[in-house]
């Protein structure tokens, strides 16, 4: 069994009992308490686990839904490069279904700067008022919105999305696991997602670097559903080859210097 195998197994113990002791899941895995103890640390630095005493417990946050305010000051940056990064992916004219994340946002602000002719089909009502004068054809969900997501959701939403076939769909995700797949924290987002996954032609996933290794409350899909990912930096080794059998496409900036 590999170091990351053992890791999600040790994710899906949190997951079930809340908490884990070492020493049964050495036994359970049957490898040392030693290391454990370091898939453990590992865990507890990711924010999906916090040690205590002999073992550790679920952090609480891994389903939790923090607001689009909060989410959109959150590695800024990164989504930016992932932005620059996106634009070799969407042509003149194309039809492009996108969700309501903020990494997702950026990358529509690159996009409507380079591109014409563009139909954008979103439940994201920051898109919408940012976007409306943009000259692109803006196609809204409807649906219930969420004041705290900014997001239109529930059947209206998903009718609305299986009545077009697009060229893209450009979404993100709370979390990445080599066995869990895409991972959110959002009932309602992630069925929408799915949905926008399925009448793409092509799927793009846009993730930072902190994305990885993680695990969130709700599994989206499974990786062979994808066709891009977009990052801000080469991910590990380990990670690009996970990739590659699945045939996803890695798309990060350059290393400068």
């Amino acid at each position: 069994m590999k170091a990351f195998e053992r890791r999600d197994l040790v994710i899906n113990e949190l997951y079930r009992h809340k908490k884990v002791h070492v020493a049964d899941l050495a036994q359970k895995f049957k490898v040392s308490e030693e290391t454990i103890r370091r898939d453990l640390d590992r865990l507890d630095k990711e924010g999906i686990a916090k040690k205590n005493y002999g073992g550790a417990i679920l952090n609480a946050h891994t389903n939790e839904d923090p607001s689009y305010s909060h989410r959109h000051q959150v590695n800024l940056e990164a989504k930016r490069r992932i932005a620059a990064c996106l634009l070799e992916l969407i042509n003149d004219g194309d039809s492009v279904m996108t969700d309501t994340s903020t990494t997702a946002f950026e990358g529509l602000r690159r996009i409507v700067e380079d591109k014409k002719n563009l139909t954008i089909i979103t439940n994201s009502l920051a898109v919408l008022s940012e976007f409306q004068h943009s000259g692109q054809k803006l196609i809204s969900t409807g649906g219930i919105l969420g004041p705290e997501t900014s997001s239109f959701v529930g059947p209206t939403a998903s009718q609305t999305i299986l009545k077009y076939n697009v060229d893209v769909a450009i979404f993100s995700c709370k979390a990445l696991s080599m066995t869990g797949g895409l991972c959110d924290s959002n009932e309602a987002e992630t069925e929408l997602k799915v949905l926008m996954q399925q009448q793409a032609s092509k799927v793009v996933l846009l993730a930072d670097h902190s994305k990885f290794d993680r695990i969130a409350f709700i599994r989206l899909f499974s990786f062979d559903k994808v066709d891009y990912i977009v990052t801000d930096q080469q991910p590990s080794g380990e990670w690009i080859e996970f990739l590659s059998k699945y045939q996803v496409s890695l798309l990060y900036p350059a290393v400068q210097g």
